[in-house]
Order: structure tokens, then sequence, then C-alpha cells
């Protein structure tokens, strides 16, 4: 398989369908950032002691991944329908692992800030650009007019929530409490 193509050197790209687009176009972005985000995922892992989480988070992405080629397919000239990429299901199954890691937790009662524990640094870089995801796929809905399957918006809204409760998780592994905001006072 050849890797590169030299198609792309002019700032145009193929989405799934055949349609070339601006590498720069609200379509590439929210594909591109959930790739990051994928990426972001992979460091996560390196830091998982718990076995539970590294298969949920390999789950995660593998069904990123096939948000991201959603994402890339050009749904006009193509046959995809709601809840063929990402299915209640799939949502409920973050919701659990949510609620299963919050039972391991302390009660939260403040704002936490988004540090401690290597791992649980990363999780929150996952949270945000999962959380800078969710905005690019909502533009592309309501700019560019693409229909969005709302199954997507809902798997990675709930997404950006779990990545907050496994850093609460990976600090509390490492014996390293919630880092809570206080106003500084002057």
């Amino acid at each position: 398989m050849k890797i590169y193509t030299k198609t792309g050197d002019h700032g145009q790209t193929s989405l799934v369908g055949g349609q070339r687009v601006s590498k720069c176009c609200l379509r590439l972005e929210s594909y591109g950032t959930v790739d990051e985000l994928n990426a972001l995922v992979g460091v996560v892992i390196s830091y998982c002691q718990d076995e539970a989480d590294v298969r949920f988070l390999c789950d995660q992405q593998a069904a990123l991944f096939v948000v991201g080629g959603y994402l890339a397919t050009d749904t006009r000239s193509m046959d995809v329908r709601p809840g063929n990429v990402v299915t209640a299901e799939m949502v409920g199954d973050v919701e659990a692992e949510i609620d299963r890691l919050n039972l391991l937790l302390p009660p939260l009662r403040l704002f936490v800030m988004p540090r401690g524990a290597r791992g649980a640094a990363f999780a929150h870089c996952c949270r945000t650009v999962c959380r800078r995801a969710e905005r690019c796929i909502l533009r592309l809905a309501d700019e560019e007019q693409v229909e969005v399957d709302p199954q997507v918006l809902a798997y990675i809204n709930r997404l950006s929530d779990y990545f907050f409760v496994l850093s609460r998780k990976l600090n509390h592994e490492q014996n390293i409490p919630d880092a809570v905001w206080r106003r500084k006072h002057t």
C-alpha cells in the first residue's frame, strides 16, 4: 500500500464517496479532531494499570475510528442511516462505565483542576479535545447543513464526561486527591 499519493499537495482531499474538499473545511476539522482524540486515548492507555480500563479505552478507540470514518463520508452521496455508526447501546455502555468508575471515587464537591498523575492529566486532555470535537461536529451540522446522527453527538458528549471521571480514577489509584479549584484571594 502506498502511503503518499500526492493528491493532497494543493490543500484538497477526498471524502469517502469521492467528493474533493478543502483540507480546512469543517468536515475535515471534525474528523481530524476525532483522530487527535483517538491518538490521545492511546497515550492514556499507556498509563493505565487496570485491564478493565485498557479494554474499555481500546473499545472507544475502535468506536472513534468508526465515528471519524462516518464524519469523513459524504452522506449526501452514500447511504448512511442514523444508528448505523453509533447506537444507543454504545452511549449506554459509556454511561455504565462512568457509573462504575464513580462508585470507586469519593463524592465530588467542588470543581476539579485538570492535573495530577500523568495519565489523569492526559485524560483531561482527552476530555477537552473531545469537547472540541463535539463543537466541530455541531458547527458542521449548523453551518454546512450536514445531517449528523444524534447518537454520534450523544456519544461524543458522554465520552467527554467519561474522561473526566477516568482522570479522577487515575489520580485516586495513585493516591492523589482531587485538586479542587479555589478562588485566589487578593
